[in-house]
């Protein structure tokens, strides 16, 4: 793994194929006041160890226009075994069979949830589906003994994202750069994917 010097108090050039956002930590270590969302349209089911193909093309609905791409890169091999995790719950928002969204969460560490993935379709952004969906996921974490939930989101990610997890009772704790190759220049996305990045060729 190569390394630059990273200036903590101005700018560090990256060379160039990289890419890097500012990663904001949140967590809840109490159940968020409020009334649960009424969404009579909606529903959220749990798959175990969904289809790999099947869980990608989710993945990529939801994420590709925030320029997810870990589960993408991720040898198949490995991607199957995460999700065949008894630790691990896919979580999926649904509207008359259709998906509309999901929440990954992971039981790995115990006494703490982590919500690994965390997102809707384009087309469902601003609807309350989201909501709907996070609070079902935190419903599910409340029937556990854990009582440390954690997320982490981007500056790639939608402007309102940290926000709306505010709204849902997380604080913020730490802030982290990431550093990756754009997964653009790599094939794993499209060129057009992600437009609010620029795209930087080598």
């Amino acid at each position: 793994m190569k390394t630059i010097p990273l200036d903590l108090d101005g700018y560090t050039d990256l060379p160039p194929g990289k890419i890097a956002n500012v990663v904001t930590y949140l967590e809840m270590t109490a159940p968020a006041d409020g009334p649960r969302a009424v969404r009579p349209d909606l529903s959220v089911r749990m798959h175990r160890s969904p289809d790999l193909d099947w869980y990608r093309n989710l993945y990529r609905r939801v994420g590709e226009p925030w320029l997810w791409f870990s589960r993408l890169v991720m040898p198949e091999e490995e991607l199957h075994e995460l999700l065949a995790d008894p630790a691990t719950e896919i979580h999926v928002v649904e509207r008359q069979g259709e998906p509309l969204g999901f929440a990954e969460l992971s039981y790995a560490v115990p006494g703490e949830v982590e919500v690994a993935m965390f997102g809707v379709v384009p087309e469902a952004t601003g609807t309350g589906v989201a909501r709907f969906l996070m609070e079902a996921a935190l419903e599910r974490v409340r029937a556990t003994d854990r009582r440390r939930v954690w997320l982490h989101t981007c500056t790639f990610d939608h402007p309102a994202a940290v926000r709306f997890y505010q709204a849902r009772g997380f604080r913020p704790y730490k802030f982290a750069i990431e550093v990756s190759d754009d997964p653009r220049l790599s094939g794993h996305l499209p060129e057009v994917a992600s437009p609010h990045v620029p795209l930087i060729r080598r």
